[in-house]
């Protein structure tokens, strides 16, 4: 090691003795299980909401170029077509994850002058795209409106109202209807990431604003193909205009390689596919163990996929974590600083992978360690 590098040691030092050390855990996932160091575990970490089995040829060529110079493979506008028409928006734009969606659009829209009301509990993609933007940004209370009204009051040109539909770590949803209300008496424009409201909540999967009935309000959406369709990139919906400013001007599109069109006509194939089925299928595997894990004593105000078990300190949550493992279940520990300090969980991500026996075999888990945790 070189002796001027030796400052990195104190800073990870610093994150074991905080209990903030991660590490990577390298395994292989197969429908409802993932295989870490030939243990087999029942997976509850997946985004794959839908779990959706097809098969896909990933032997072609790659464009190995950004879509504006040889990467823009035909596939890309059928997707982008079929996404605009599923959240009721003039067209979409794939971008290469979700994250570069969000930095790429905030940042390129919003400017110095303008105003950004940021939900407290928005993704770091949101946070980091908001501070990229250089414009004003004002954090208003978890999911209250009369606090995102106050603040909206602020003399800007331009306001943006920016939340999550489903919020990640704690499985709640977004109270876009009273939002939207008050978004429009201000003349504010709404920003929506639906990542893990989208393909699961609402009429065929449209997403948190189709089950609250506002669709055709949001402004603009961010979403992922990574997580209920279960593919890979991340694309907005929105008005053509916005479209193509994005095109010239946003640097997370115009300056990286596109996605393999193979995985483009992975989430095509996917999206053609009978996801009702499986969205019904993840629907009872919601109610079932939330239901069981309540019976047991936990408590929790999710009513989706995402269910958190609050822990409080990050060390337990450590030991509640490796328990889980040990007796076949993975379910991650979730610390500071993607949480708040002292507010350490454990994040249940269901999906319609799972039959009724995994789940019943977690809720013997999640049971045995409530007591030996003292959690309920």
């Amino acid at each position: 090691m070189k002796p001027k590098l030796a400052f990195v040691n104190n800073q990870i030092k610093k994150i074991k003795i905080e209990n903030l050390y991660r590490e990577m855990r390298y395994g292989q996932i197969h429908g409802p299980y993932i295989t870490i160091r030939k243990k087999k575990l029942v997976n509850l970490c997946s985004n794959d909401y839908l779990g959706i089995q097809i098969s896909v040829n990933f032997g072609e060529q790659m464009q190995s170029s950004s879509r504006l110079v040889s990467g823009n493979d035909v596939s890309f506008k059928t997707l982008e077509e079929k996404l605009g028409k599923h959240k009721s928006q003039e067209g979409a734009l794939i971008f290469p994850t979700g994250y570069m969606a969000n930095i790429g659009t905030i940042s390129t829209l919003i400017k110095k002058s303008d105003l950004i009301l940021s939900d407290e509990l928005n993704h770091a993609s949101i946070i980091e795209a908001c501070k990229l933007s250089g414009c004003k940004t004002s954090i208003y209370n978890h999911n209250d409106v009369d606090d995102l009204t106050a603040k909206l009051n602020q003399d800007h040109k331009r306001k943006f109202v920016i939340t999550e539909g489903v919020f990640s770590m704690d499985g709640d949803l977004a109270n876009l209807k009273k939002i939207v209300e008050i978004v429009e008496k201000k003349n504010a424009i709404i920003i929506l990431d639906d990542a893990h409201g989208d393909f699961t909540i609402g009429k065929d999967g449209r997403g948190t604003p189709d089950y609250f009935g506002v669709s055709k309000k949001i402004d603009l959406y961010v979403s992922s193909l990574s997580k209920g369709l279960g593919s890979f990139g991340g694309y907005v919906a929105t008005q053509k205009n916005i479209i193509e400013l994005l095109i010239n001007k946003s640097k997370s599109f115009v300056y990286t390689s596109a996605l393999p069109s193979f995985l483009v006509k992975y989430s095509l194939k996917k999206f053609n596919y009978d996801r009702e089925k499986q969205r019904k299928k993840l629907w009872k595997n919601v109610e079932y163990l939330s239901a069981g894990l309540k019976q047991i004593g936990y408590n929790f105000n999710s009513t989706t996929h995402i269910i958190p078990i609050i822990i409080g300190r990050e060390k337990t949550a450590l030991e509640f974590g490796r328990y889980l493992f040990k007796n076949g279940i993975y379910a991650q520990p979730i610390r500071y600083p993607t949480v708040s300090k002292n507010k350490a969980r454990i994040r249940i991500s269901l999906t319609a992978w799972l039959s009724k026996n995994h789940i019943e075999s977690a809720l013997h888990v999640f049971e045995s360690a409530a007591k030996k945790f003292e959690i309920v």
